[in-house]
């Protein structure tokens, strides 16, 4: 479609911040005007990038730290689940044919300069991120972060607000080591995880895979957590997975929020109401009140106390009448 109509009509609907990959846009065009992706011209990546800036993008995931150096990693390992990043595979793929440097490392200091101007924050893009739990934390991984974490350096330096974005898949026991890694590397700028899926065998469920995996970064230290839907590794989602992957997210936020904030008010609400039998006090602190209230009213007479899974044997009215709690 045209990129610059839908993107206008994004950033006009919402207040809320906005987000962009300037090289997918360059690439594509590519494709459609030359026949192929390896044919973009560097120019169209500063370009593509500096149109989506003055349209108010809040921020852009740029990929930097797909250079020489991070592609002699993946080369010389090789990966289980291939590389799996789109913006990667785009960049890869010019830099072999076209025998260049990524031009978005090589000239960074005029990358950054457009950014500044029009105050975007730079995210830096995870190119080299696994595809499949066993390539979790590899070399070609932890190159990439380096290279971002030096670049992160500098763009600070130059007053821009930067984010690294982190892994894709990654089983539980490594979480944790790669959210320190992220923050001790790069002198804990904010930290973006993708994912991350904690495991490969859940398609049609990956919103729960990576609900598991965000709520355990979010609890480590990572700052932001990205939303998966059910069709993850499938088709492209509907309006209801969409849904069902931000609940999904909101409640792994959430979680992440109760360890890393000590932020658990709303979960001391909802015990209080439950024990209380206050049904109208349960809908109001659930996360989808409508959800909770959809089941509770399609299963239970309007002037029931209880619910259907113990009826007249529920603990808290056995219990409610000799004890005051």
């Amino acid at each position: 479609g045209d990129f610059t109509e839908i993107r206008r009509r994004v950033v006009e609907a919402t207040t809320l911040s906005v987000g962009s990959v300037p090289l997918y846009q360059a690439f594509i065009e590519a494709a459609r005007k030359h026949g192929a992706v390896v044919d973009m011209e560097e120019d169209d990546l500063f370009r593509i990038t500096a149109e989506q800036a003055r349209l108010g993008t809040n921020f852009m995931a740029i990929h930097t730290g797909i250079n020489y150096e991070t592609m002699k990693r993946l080369q010389n390992q090789g990966r289980h689940g291939g590389l799996v990043s789109r913006g990667g595979a785009f960049m890869t793929a010019w830099m072999l044919h076209n025998e260049k440097e990524n031009p978005l490392y090589a000239e960074f200091d005029y990358l950054v300069e457009i950014l500044k101007e029009h105050e975007v924050t730079l995210s830096f893009g995870n190119g080299m991120r696994a595809g499949a739990v066993h390539d979790a934390t590899d070399r070609a991984q932890i190159q990439e972060l380096l290279i971002n974490a030096e670049l992160a350096d500098k763009a600070h330096a130059a007053g821009v607000q930067t984010i690294i974005e982190g892994p894709g898949h990654i089983p539980v026991d490594e979480i944790e080591t790669n959210v320190v890694l992220q923050k001790r590397v790069t002198n804990r700028k904010p930290f973006y995880m993708l994912g991350p899926l904690v495991t490969d065998i859940a398609p049609g469920y990956d919103d729960r895979v990576a609900a598991i995996g965000a709520a355990l970064s979010s609890s480590y230290g990572a700052d932001f957590i990205c939303y998966v839907t059910p069709a993850e590794h499938l088709a492209l989602p509907t309006p209801e997975e969409v849904y069902e992957g931000v609940i999904s997210s909101r409640i792994a936020a959430h979680v992440g929020d109760m360890i890393k904030l000590k932020k658990r008010d709303a979960d001391l609400e909802m015990g209080h109401a439950r024990r209380d039998l206050d049904w109208e006090r349960q809908f109001a602190v659930a996360i989808n009140p409508e959800r909770a209230r959809a089941i509770r009213d399609e299963r239970m007479p309007a002037d029931a106390d209880a619910c259907t899974m113990c009826g007249d044997y529920c603990a808290l009215k056995i219990v409610g009448r000799h004890f005051n709690f």
